[in-house]
Protein backbone atom coordinates (compact mmCIF):
# COMPACT_ATOMS: atom_id res chain seq x y z
CA UNK A 1 0.00 0.00 0.00
CA UNK A 2 1.20 3.60 -1.05
CA UNK A 3 -0.32 6.64 0.32
CA UNK A 4 -3.05 5.01 1.96
CA UNK A 5 -3.76 3.33 -1.73
CA UNK A 6 -3.71 -1.04 -2.14
CA UNK A 7 -1.34 -1.46 -5.23
CA UNK A 8 -1.09 -4.87 -7.44
CA UNK A 9 1.48 -6.32 -5.39
CA UNK A 10 -1.48 -7.02 -2.88
CA UNK A 11 -4.34 -8.34 -5.30
CA UNK A 12 -5.06 -11.84 -5.92
CA UNK A 13 -5.49 -12.16 -9.54
CA UNK A 14 -5.57 -15.33 -10.73
CA UNK A 15 -9.68 -16.41 -12.16
CA UNK A 16 -10.53 -12.85 -11.11
CA UNK A 17 -12.69 -10.44 -13.42
CA UNK A 18 -10.89 -7.18 -12.91
CA UNK A 19 -12.82 -4.17 -13.91
CA UNK A 20 -9.72 -1.46 -15.17
CA UNK A 21 -10.24 1.78 -15.73
CA UNK A 22 -7.71 3.05 -18.09
CA UNK A 23 -6.97 6.44 -20.16
CA UNK A 24 -6.39 5.75 -23.39
CA UNK A 25 -8.11 8.87 -25.23
CA UNK A 26 -6.01 10.04 -28.15
CA UNK A 27 -6.68 12.51 -31.38
CA UNK A 28 -8.55 10.11 -33.75
CA UNK A 29 -8.26 10.34 -37.61
CA UNK A 30 -11.72 9.46 -38.33
CA UNK A 31 -11.35 9.05 -42.18
CA UNK A 32 -9.16 6.37 -42.01
CA UNK A 33 -9.92 5.87 -38.12
CA UNK A 34 -7.02 5.59 -36.99
CA UNK A 35 -4.72 6.80 -33.64
CA UNK A 36 -2.44 9.93 -34.32
CA UNK A 37 -0.79 9.29 -31.23
CA UNK A 38 -0.52 5.89 -29.09
CA UNK A 39 1.17 7.35 -26.14
CA UNK A 40 -1.43 7.03 -23.47
CA UNK A 41 -2.31 3.54 -24.96
CA UNK A 42 1.65 2.70 -24.24
CA UNK A 43 1.68 3.56 -20.97
CA UNK A 44 -1.23 1.58 -19.56
CA UNK A 45 0.24 -1.69 -21.26
CA UNK A 46 2.17 -2.54 -18.46
CA UNK A 47 -0.71 -2.74 -16.04
CA UNK A 48 -3.08 -4.44 -18.75
CA UNK A 49 -0.39 -6.95 -19.61
CA UNK A 50 0.54 -7.90 -16.36
CA UNK A 51 -2.98 -8.04 -15.07
CA UNK A 52 -3.47 -10.88 -17.80
CA UNK A 53 -0.13 -12.05 -17.13
CA UNK A 54 -1.01 -13.12 -13.89
CA UNK A 55 -4.67 -14.69 -15.11
CA UNK A 56 -6.99 -11.84 -14.43
CA UNK A 57 -10.29 -11.82 -16.82
CA UNK A 58 -9.77 -8.01 -17.88
CA UNK A 59 -12.48 -5.76 -18.80
CA UNK A 60 -11.07 -2.26 -19.70
CA UNK A 61 -13.42 0.90 -19.33
CA UNK A 62 -12.15 3.89 -21.59
CA UNK A 63 -13.46 7.12 -22.89
CA UNK A 64 -12.33 8.81 -26.05
CA UNK A 65 -13.07 12.61 -26.51
CA UNK A 66 -13.37 15.66 -25.14
CA UNK A 67 -15.12 15.54 -21.62
CA UNK A 68 -17.39 18.76 -22.53
CA UNK A 69 -17.82 18.95 -26.63
CA UNK A 70 -20.02 15.89 -27.26
CA UNK A 71 -19.22 15.74 -30.97
CA UNK A 72 -15.69 15.15 -30.09
CA UNK A 73 -17.00 11.43 -28.70
CA UNK A 74 -15.56 8.87 -30.81
CA UNK A 75 -15.43 4.91 -30.04
CA UNK A 76 -12.82 3.15 -28.80
CA UNK A 77 -12.61 0.60 -31.43
CA UNK A 78 -9.77 1.68 -33.28
CA UNK A 79 -8.14 1.30 -30.10
CA UNK A 80 -8.19 -2.32 -29.70
CA UNK A 81 -5.46 -3.38 -33.10
CA UNK A 82 -2.82 -0.56 -31.13
CA UNK A 83 -4.04 -2.32 -27.58
CA UNK A 84 -3.27 -5.72 -29.25
CA UNK A 85 -0.25 -4.56 -31.50
CA UNK A 86 1.42 -3.83 -28.02
CA UNK A 87 0.30 -6.67 -25.94
CA UNK A 88 1.36 -8.92 -28.59
CA UNK A 89 -1.99 -10.78 -27.66
CA UNK A 90 -5.58 -10.67 -28.57
CA UNK A 91 -8.14 -7.87 -27.30
CA UNK A 92 -12.19 -8.19 -27.28
CA UNK A 93 -13.92 -5.45 -28.27
CA UNK A 94 -17.99 -4.83 -27.74
CA UNK A 95 -19.79 -1.84 -29.39
CA UNK A 96 -21.26 -1.89 -26.07
CA UNK A 97 -20.47 -0.46 -22.35
CA UNK A 98 -23.06 -1.78 -19.90
CA UNK A 99 -26.21 -3.15 -21.46
CA UNK A 100 -27.17 -7.34 -21.87
CA UNK A 101 -24.18 -7.57 -24.65
CA UNK A 102 -21.46 -6.46 -23.01
CA UNK A 103 -22.11 -8.05 -19.71
CA UNK A 104 -23.03 -11.21 -21.78
CA UNK A 105 -19.24 -10.99 -23.06
CA UNK A 106 -17.88 -10.28 -19.69
CA UNK A 107 -19.18 -13.13 -18.10
CA UNK A 108 -18.12 -15.30 -21.00
CA UNK A 109 -14.33 -14.48 -20.25
CA UNK A 110 -11.76 -16.81 -19.68
CA UNK A 111 -8.90 -16.65 -17.79
CA UNK A 112 -5.65 -14.00 -19.03
CA UNK A 113 -8.41 -12.68 -21.79
CA UNK A 114 -8.85 -8.94 -22.39
CA UNK A 115 -12.09 -7.73 -23.45
CA UNK A 116 -12.29 -3.55 -24.48
CA UNK A 117 -15.83 -2.00 -24.05
CA UNK A 118 -16.92 0.65 -25.93
CA UNK A 119 -16.59 4.66 -24.96
CA UNK A 120 -17.77 4.90 -21.29
CA UNK A 121 -18.86 8.91 -22.06
CA UNK A 122 -21.73 7.79 -24.30
CA UNK A 123 -23.50 7.32 -20.97
CA UNK A 124 -25.27 10.51 -20.03
CA UNK A 125 -23.78 10.04 -16.33
CA UNK A 126 -20.10 10.03 -17.49
CA UNK A 127 -20.15 13.04 -18.91
CA UNK A 128 -18.34 16.09 -17.35
CA UNK A 129 -21.66 18.36 -17.56
CA UNK A 130 -23.55 15.75 -15.49
CA UNK A 131 -20.46 16.02 -13.62
CA UNK A 132 -20.52 19.32 -13.08
CA UNK A 133 -24.55 20.15 -12.50
CA UNK A 134 -25.33 16.69 -10.36
CA UNK A 135 -22.20 16.84 -8.18
CA UNK A 136 -23.26 13.72 -7.23
CA UNK A 137 -21.61 11.73 -4.08
CA UNK A 138 -19.21 8.78 -4.12
CA UNK A 139 -21.85 6.87 -2.77
CA UNK A 140 -24.61 8.52 -5.42
CA UNK A 141 -22.21 6.91 -8.30
CA UNK A 142 -22.31 3.68 -6.79
CA UNK A 143 -25.69 3.80 -7.34
CA UNK A 144 -25.24 4.93 -11.26
CA UNK A 145 -26.03 2.70 -14.20
CA UNK A 146 -22.64 1.61 -14.97
CA UNK A 147 -21.68 0.56 -11.66
CA UNK A 148 -24.45 -1.50 -11.23
CA UNK A 149 -24.89 -3.20 -13.83
CA UNK A 150 -21.07 -3.79 -13.85
CA UNK A 151 -20.40 -3.91 -10.18
CA UNK A 152 -21.89 -7.73 -9.65
CA UNK A 153 -19.91 -9.11 -12.67
CA UNK A 154 -16.54 -7.90 -10.98
CA UNK A 155 -14.19 -9.35 -8.34
CA UNK A 156 -12.19 -5.91 -7.65
CA UNK A 157 -11.45 -2.81 -9.56
CA UNK A 158 -8.15 -1.38 -10.91
CA UNK A 159 -7.46 2.44 -11.77
CA UNK A 160 -4.61 2.89 -13.89
CA UNK A 161 -6.12 6.53 -15.24
CA UNK A 162 -4.26 9.32 -13.55
CA UNK A 163 -4.70 11.50 -16.33
CA UNK A 164 -8.31 11.59 -15.34
CA UNK A 165 -7.82 11.58 -11.82
CA UNK A 166 -9.51 14.96 -11.57
CA UNK A 167 -12.70 13.98 -12.90
CA UNK A 168 -15.63 12.89 -10.80
CA UNK A 169 -17.42 10.58 -12.54
CA UNK A 170 -18.65 7.11 -11.96
CA UNK A 171 -16.11 4.76 -14.13
CA UNK A 172 -13.34 6.53 -11.70
CA UNK A 173 -15.15 6.99 -8.32
CA UNK A 174 -18.19 5.31 -7.82
CA UNK A 175 -16.84 1.26 -8.29
CA UNK A 176 -14.46 2.28 -5.39
CA UNK A 177 -17.36 2.21 -3.09
CA UNK A 178 -18.63 -1.52 -3.48
CA UNK A 179 -15.36 -3.25 -4.74
CA UNK A 180 -12.36 -3.81 -3.66
CA UNK A 181 -9.76 -1.38 -5.41
CA UNK A 182 -6.71 -1.00 -6.22
CA UNK A 183 -4.31 1.63 -8.43
CA UNK A 184 -2.53 0.37 -11.62
CA UNK A 185 1.32 0.57 -12.36
CA UNK A 186 0.61 3.52 -14.17
CA UNK A 187 -1.09 5.53 -11.67
CA UNK A 188 1.04 4.23 -9.10
CA UNK A 189 4.01 5.70 -10.70
CA UNK A 190 2.40 8.95 -11.40
CA UNK A 191 0.94 9.70 -8.15
CA UNK A 192 3.76 8.33 -6.24
CA UNK A 193 6.63 10.04 -8.34
CA UNK A 194 5.03 13.32 -8.58
CA UNK A 195 3.81 13.13 -4.82
CA UNK A 196 7.33 12.37 -3.29
CA UNK A 197 8.81 15.08 -5.86
CA UNK A 198 6.06 17.61 -4.78
CA UNK A 199 7.39 17.35 -0.98
CA UNK A 200 10.81 18.94 -1.45
CA UNK A 201 11.30 19.76 -4.88
CA UNK A 202 14.95 20.94 -5.70
CA UNK A 203 15.37 24.97 -5.57
CA UNK A 204 14.94 26.94 -7.95
CA UNK A 205 11.38 25.43 -8.75
CA UNK A 206 10.42 26.49 -12.25
CA UNK A 207 6.30 26.04 -13.93
CA UNK A 208 6.35 26.21 -17.38
CA UNK A 209 3.19 27.20 -18.74
CA UNK A 210 1.38 27.22 -22.09
CA UNK A 211 -1.01 25.78 -24.15
CA UNK A 212 -5.15 26.08 -24.80
CA UNK A 213 -6.24 24.71 -21.41
CA UNK A 214 -5.93 28.15 -18.95
CA UNK A 215 -8.60 26.94 -16.76
CA UNK A 216 -6.52 25.02 -14.26
CA UNK A 217 -3.37 27.01 -14.85
CA UNK A 218 -5.43 29.87 -13.35
CA UNK A 219 -6.92 27.80 -10.55
CA UNK A 220 -3.00 26.51 -9.78
CA UNK A 221 -0.95 29.47 -9.88
CA UNK A 222 -2.54 31.21 -6.95
CA UNK A 223 -2.00 28.23 -4.97
CA UNK A 224 1.86 27.47 -6.12
CA UNK A 225 2.76 30.97 -5.81
CA UNK A 226 1.15 31.66 -2.32
CA UNK A 227 2.87 28.59 -0.94
CA UNK A 228 5.98 29.66 -2.56
CA UNK A 229 6.29 25.93 -4.79
CA UNK A 230 7.00 28.15 -7.21
CA UNK A 231 10.12 30.44 -7.53
CA UNK A 232 9.84 31.54 -11.37
CA UNK A 233 6.69 31.14 -13.71
CA UNK A 234 7.52 31.27 -17.41
CA UNK A 235 4.47 32.01 -19.85
CA UNK A 236 3.50 30.71 -23.26
CA UNK A 237 0.52 30.24 -25.38
CA UNK A 238 -2.59 31.25 -24.40
CA UNK A 239 -1.68 31.62 -20.35
CA UNK A 240 0.89 34.01 -21.32
CA UNK A 241 -1.23 35.80 -23.64
CA UNK A 242 -4.15 36.14 -21.08
CA UNK A 243 -1.69 38.12 -18.55
CA UNK A 244 -0.06 40.23 -21.72
CA UNK A 245 -4.10 41.42 -22.43
CA UNK A 246 -4.73 41.89 -18.70
CA UNK A 247 -2.25 44.31 -18.33
CA UNK A 248 -2.97 46.35 -21.31
CA UNK A 249 -0.55 45.24 -23.65
CA UNK A 250 -1.26 44.93 -27.35
CA UNK A 251 -1.28 41.71 -28.72
CA UNK A 252 -3.46 42.32 -31.89
CA UNK A 253 -7.06 42.69 -32.44
CA UNK A 254 -7.14 38.52 -33.65
CA UNK A 255 -5.79 37.25 -30.32
CA UNK A 256 -8.19 39.47 -28.17
CA UNK A 257 -10.82 38.21 -30.55
CA UNK A 258 -9.88 34.73 -29.69
CA UNK A 259 -9.81 35.55 -25.96
CA UNK A 260 -13.43 36.19 -26.03
CA UNK A 261 -14.89 34.01 -28.54
CA UNK A 262 -13.17 30.96 -26.65
CA UNK A 263 -14.30 32.34 -23.27
CA UNK A 264 -11.27 32.70 -21.15
CA UNK A 265 -11.07 36.33 -21.43
CA UNK A 266 -13.39 35.48 -17.81
CA UNK A 267 -9.36 35.28 -16.36
CA UNK A 268 -8.21 38.62 -17.01
CA UNK A 269 -9.15 40.18 -13.73
CA UNK A 270 -7.52 36.67 -11.91
CA UNK A 271 -4.29 37.21 -14.10
CA UNK A 272 -3.88 41.11 -13.63
CA UNK A 273 -4.42 40.13 -9.30
CA UNK A 274 -1.64 37.69 -9.41
CA UNK A 275 0.82 39.61 -11.54
CA UNK A 276 0.16 42.88 -9.35
CA UNK A 277 0.97 40.32 -6.37
CA UNK A 278 3.67 38.59 -8.20
CA UNK A 279 4.70 40.24 -10.90
CA UNK A 280 8.25 39.32 -9.82
CA UNK A 281 8.04 35.91 -9.93
CA UNK A 282 5.95 35.75 -13.21
CA UNK A 283 8.22 36.25 -16.96
CA UNK A 284 5.74 37.44 -19.79
CA UNK A 285 6.66 37.18 -23.68
CA UNK A 286 8.29 40.11 -24.52
CA UNK A 287 7.84 39.50 -28.47
CA UNK A 288 5.32 37.13 -30.06
CA UNK A 289 4.67 35.52 -33.13
CA UNK A 290 2.56 35.31 -35.76
CA UNK A 291 1.92 33.51 -39.72
CA UNK A 292 1.41 36.19 -42.77
CA UNK A 293 1.00 34.99 -46.25
CA UNK A 294 2.66 31.61 -44.80
CA UNK A 295 5.36 33.14 -43.30
CA UNK A 296 6.39 33.97 -39.76
CA UNK A 297 6.42 36.92 -38.76
CA UNK A 298 7.92 38.34 -35.24
CA UNK A 299 7.91 41.71 -33.30
CA UNK A 300 8.35 43.21 -29.89
CA UNK A 301 5.23 44.67 -27.75
CA UNK A 302 4.30 47.98 -28.48
CA UNK A 303 5.34 46.93 -32.22
CA UNK A 304 2.79 44.45 -32.82
CA UNK A 305 0.52 45.09 -35.65
CA UNK A 306 -3.14 45.55 -34.48
CA UNK A 307 -5.09 43.31 -36.30
CA UNK A 308 -2.64 39.92 -35.78
CA UNK A 309 -3.49 36.83 -33.88
CA UNK A 310 -0.24 35.45 -32.36
CA UNK A 311 0.81 31.96 -32.69
CA UNK A 312 3.74 31.51 -30.83
CA UNK A 313 6.18 33.56 -28.57
CA UNK A 314 8.92 35.45 -30.51
CA UNK A 315 12.62 34.35 -30.75
CA UNK A 316 13.84 36.57 -27.71
CA UNK A 317 11.08 35.41 -25.43
CA UNK A 318 12.43 31.81 -26.17
CA UNK A 319 16.00 32.73 -25.59
CA UNK A 320 14.89 34.56 -21.96
CA UNK A 321 12.83 31.29 -21.16
CA UNK A 322 15.83 28.85 -22.03
CA UNK A 323 17.77 30.66 -19.26
CA UNK A 324 15.57 30.41 -16.96
CA UNK A 325 15.01 26.60 -17.78
CA UNK A 326 18.63 25.94 -17.61
CA UNK A 327 19.05 27.70 -14.21
CA UNK A 328 16.28 25.88 -12.85
CA UNK A 329 16.54 22.07 -10.41
CA UNK A 330 12.86 21.33 -10.90
CA UNK A 331 10.92 22.50 -13.91
CA UNK A 332 6.56 21.35 -14.24
CA UNK A 333 5.96 21.79 -17.71
CA UNK A 334 2.38 22.32 -18.80
CA UNK A 335 1.74 22.96 -22.19
CA UNK A 336 3.28 24.37 -25.43
CA UNK A 337 4.40 27.98 -26.51
CA UNK A 338 2.30 27.89 -29.38
CA UNK A 339 0.57 26.18 -32.16
CA UNK A 340 3.70 23.94 -32.27
CA UNK A 341 1.73 21.47 -34.65
CA UNK A 342 2.84 24.16 -37.54
CA UNK A 343 6.33 24.59 -38.54
CA UNK A 344 5.65 28.32 -38.85
CA UNK A 345 4.60 28.79 -35.21
CA UNK A 346 6.66 25.44 -33.80
CA UNK A 347 10.39 27.95 -33.12
CA UNK A 348 9.38 29.18 -29.65
CA UNK A 349 8.28 25.80 -28.12
CA UNK A 350 11.52 23.88 -30.13
CA UNK A 351 13.37 26.09 -28.12
CA UNK A 352 11.83 25.80 -24.79
CA UNK A 353 11.67 21.97 -25.38
CA UNK A 354 15.11 21.70 -26.28
CA UNK A 355 16.30 23.84 -22.93
CA UNK A 356 14.30 21.04 -21.46
CA UNK A 357 16.52 18.23 -22.29
CA UNK A 358 19.77 19.84 -21.95
CA UNK A 359 19.31 21.03 -18.59
CA UNK A 360 20.50 19.75 -15.47
CA UNK A 361 17.47 20.02 -13.83
CA UNK A 362 14.72 17.27 -12.94
CA UNK A 363 12.12 18.03 -15.42
CA UNK A 364 8.07 16.78 -14.91
CA UNK A 365 5.66 17.33 -18.40
CA UNK A 366 2.40 16.58 -18.05
CA UNK A 367 -0.79 16.96 -20.81
CA UNK A 368 -1.51 15.35 -24.05
CA UNK A 369 0.18 18.42 -26.10
CA UNK A 370 3.23 18.01 -23.77
CA UNK A 371 4.07 14.50 -24.43
CA UNK A 372 3.26 15.03 -28.40
CA UNK A 373 5.60 17.93 -28.44
CA UNK A 374 7.93 15.84 -26.47
CA UNK A 375 7.94 13.26 -29.03
CA UNK A 376 8.08 14.99 -32.04
CA UNK A 377 11.19 16.10 -31.26
CA UNK A 378 12.75 12.81 -30.71
CA UNK A 379 13.54 14.29 -27.07
CA UNK A 380 11.60 11.49 -24.99
CA UNK A 381 14.71 9.73 -23.69
CA UNK A 382 16.23 13.09 -22.05
CA UNK A 383 13.30 14.06 -19.83
CA UNK A 384 12.87 13.27 -15.88
CA UNK A 385 9.33 12.00 -16.29
CA UNK A 386 6.50 12.15 -18.72
CA UNK A 387 2.89 12.24 -16.93
CA UNK A 388 0.20 11.65 -19.12
CA UNK A 389 -2.26 13.60 -16.81
CA UNK A 390 -2.10 17.47 -17.42
CA UNK A 391 -5.51 18.73 -16.10
CA UNK A 392 -4.78 15.98 -13.22
CA UNK A 393 -1.09 16.72 -12.35
CA UNK A 394 -2.06 20.87 -12.53
CA UNK A 395 -4.86 19.98 -10.17
CA UNK A 396 -2.17 17.79 -7.69
CA UNK A 397 -0.17 20.84 -7.70
CA UNK A 398 -2.68 22.60 -6.89
CA UNK A 399 -2.99 20.66 -3.35
CA UNK A 400 -6.05 19.59 -4.63
CA UNK A 401 -7.01 15.66 -3.55
CA UNK A 402 -7.58 14.47 -6.72
CA UNK A 403 -11.33 12.55 -6.57
CA UNK A 404 -9.69 9.46 -7.79
CA UNK A 405 -7.13 9.46 -5.37
CA UNK A 406 -10.14 9.51 -2.34
CA UNK A 407 -12.50 6.95 -3.92
CA UNK A 408 -9.54 4.63 -4.11
CA UNK A 409 -8.59 5.16 -0.47
CA UNK A 410 -11.77 4.44 0.22
CA UNK A 411 -11.46 1.26 -1.96
CA UNK A 412 -8.82 0.06 0.24
CA UNK A 413 -10.98 -1.27 3.11
CA UNK A 414 -13.96 -2.30 1.01
CA UNK A 415 -14.49 -6.05 0.53
CA UNK A 416 -16.72 -7.58 -2.12
CA UNK A 417 -20.01 -8.58 -0.87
Amino acid sequence: MEFGIRTLDEAELAGKTVLCRVDINQPVDRASESLRSINRIRACVPTVRELSDRGARVVLLAHQGSDIEYQNYYTTRPHRAVLEQLLERPVQWIDDVCGPAAREKIRGLKDGEILLLDNVRFLAEEQTLFEMKLRLTHEQQAKTLLVEKLAPLADLYVCDAFAAAHRDQPSLCGFEQVLPSYMGRLFQKEYCTVSRLMEMPDRPCLFVLGGAKVSDAFGMLPVVLSKGIADRVVTGGLVGNIFLAALGRDIGSGSRSFLERSNNSQYLEAAKALYERYGDKILLPRDLAWVEDGCRKEAHLGEIPGDITSTDIGSATAEAYRREILRAKTVFVNGPMGVFEQESSAAGTKTVWQALADTEGFTVLGGGDSITATESYGLTQRMGYLCTGGGALIRFLSGEELPVVRALRHGADVTKQ
